[in-house]
């Protein structure tokens, strides 16, 4: 059933095995307790999905091609929910992507096939379309899906609609068309070896009009615009139980606070916020940040 969607969503959306163990992470030949483990939503756009939802928001979402593993268990966790996944491609003949992560604390460790996936030559993922946008008035895209990828902000950039994106380096066309880019510590570990935090926001506010983030997981947050001097926040001390989905929830309060109007210190400190809640709980599909628990965090200051 078609449902109203204010967000449109395109990127990753898998089926999460997740094991929250009991003492501490793997250790080489010795044996691990598992605490609880779950097969439910993740991705980054599966993950934005869910918390968006959880804020009130109708989200209509895409990308990865789910099967005949992930969607039945897709389906019915977000039946009677805001989120519209009509969109998305079934393949029959496969089971879809999923992935497997081990969960200490503030250790994880993500495990799954996709160096694999994408050296197939493969597409296993959708081509989007102007039409699965109309009537949204904020989108986010993930940069993993190529010609696809860049498909979506095009149309974004064509209707009007601002978009968030995430770890998208500076020369990128994702990146200078974006109204937001979350960059993390692993894409600026990745692309900016030997760079200060401060080196990295220049080159980014050089070639976008949009807002970077730069997030530096328990670190203080850098944020800013062309011609700005950085801006700087620390981000809220909370008891960690799980950094799963953290960064995924950060783009969800990017979007929520895009979408609401708010100012740049007042979208960084709700997406703050929004992760801060996510990694106090485990599993988080199963307990998303909730809009009046965000704002009492940030009341509280």
């Amino acid at each position: 059933m078609e449902k109203n969607s204010e967000v449109y969503l395109f990127g990753q959306v898998l089926g999460t095995h997740s094991f929250l163990l009991k003492d501490g992470f793997l250790k080489p030949d010795e044996y691990s307790e598992i605490k609880s483990q779950y097969f439910l939503p993740g991705g980054e756009t599966g993950t934005a999905a869910t918390v968006l939802d959880s804020l009130g928001v109708g989200v209509r979402m895409d990308g990865t091609w789910i099967g005949t593993e992930v969607a039945p268990m897709l389906r019915e966790f977000y039946e009677g929910t805001n989120v519209d996944h009509s969109l998305m491609y079934f393949a029959e003949d496969d089971p879809g992507v999923m992935d497997y992560v081990v969960i200490a604390g503030l250790v994880r460790s993500p495990m799954g096939r996709f160096q694999s996936l994408f050296a197939s030559g493969k597409r296993w993922w959708s081509i989007p379309r102007e039409v699965d946008v109309e009537g949204c008035k904020v989108a986010a895209i993930d940069p993993f899906f190529g010609e696809e990828t860049l498909k979506a902000a095009e149309i974004c950039k064509k209707k009007g609609i601002p978009y968030v994106t995430i770890d998208s380096p500076h020369t990128s066309q994702l990146h200078k068309n974006a109204a937001i880019n979350v960059v993390s510590k692993e894409c600026t570990g990745e692309h900016y070896k030997g760079m200060t935090p401060e080196e990295i926001m220049g080159l980014m506010q050089n070639e976008t009009d949009g807002l970077t983030i730069i997030t530096q997981g328990g670190g203080e947050m850098l944020y800013a615009r062309k011609g700005e001097e950085i801006h700087r926040m620390k981000p809220f001390n909370v008891e960690v139980k799980s950094t799963l989905g953290a960064g995924d929830t950060f783009k969800a309060g990017c979007v929520y606070g895009l979408l609401k109007g708010m100012s740049d210190e007042e979208i960084v400190r709700f997406a703050s916020a929004c992760s801060a809640i996510a990694i106090s709980r485990f599993p988080l599909p199963l307990n998303p940040p909730r809009l009046e628990e965000v704002q009492a965090l940030i009341d509280r200051g």
